[in-house]
C-alpha cells in the first residue's frame, strides 16, 4: 500500500541519499539530469562546470530534485523536493560547501577531472537549492 511520508521522513531520505535527479527548464523544455549532492540545513548543495544545467537554473531558478531508495518493487521510498537555485559566491560559504561535498565524494568527479586536465577550465560553480516544499511517498 502506498503511503504519504511526513516532512521529517522526506527530509531524512534527502539526507541519506547522495544522488538526485535535478529537474529544471532549459530553453523552454523540461531537462532532468543526475547530480551528486549533500543535504545541509534544508538545502541541497552541489557543484558543476558552466553549461546547459547552470544556464537553465540561472534563467529559471525554480527547480526540483527527485530522490529515491528502492529495495524492490514492493519496498521503496521517493521524495520530490521543490526549491530555488542560488549560486554560492561568498568565499567562506563556497569553501564550506566544497569541503562538505568532497568529504562525501573523495574521488575525482567529472568536474574535478576536467579541471585537473585543463588548467584553463573555468572554476566550478558551487550552488544550493533552497528547499521550500517536499512531498514523499513510500510502499512497503
Amino acid at each position: 500500500m502506498i503511503e504519504r511520508m511526513s516532512k521529517e521522513e522526506s527530509h531524512a531520505l534527502l539526507g541519506s541519499q547522495r544522488l538526485a535527479r535535478l529537474g529544471c527548464v532549459a530553453e523552454g523544455e523540461p531537462y532532468v539530469v543526475p547530480i551528486n549532492y549533500v543535504f545541509d540545513d534544508g538545502c541541497a548543495l552541489s557543484h558543476s562546470l558552466p553549461g546547459r544545467k547552470i544556464n537553465a537554473m540561472r534563467e529559471s531558478p525554480r527547480v526540483c530534485l527527485q530522490v529515491d531508495e528502492v529495495a524492490d518493487q514492493l519496498h521503496w521510498k521517493s521524495v520530490l523536493a521543490f526549491g530555488t537555485f542560488e549560486e554560492v559566491s561568498s568565499p567562506d560559504e563556497r569553501a564550506r560547501a566544497f569541503n562538505l561535498l568532497l568529504s562525501l565524494f573523495p574521488r575525482l568527479t567529472p568536474v574535478e577531472s576536467r579541471i585537473a586536465e585543463d588548467a584553463a577550465a573555468p572554476p566550478p560553480i558551487v550552488y544550493r537549492i533552497r528547499i521550500d516544499r517536499v512531498t514523499g511517498i513510500r510502499e512497503g
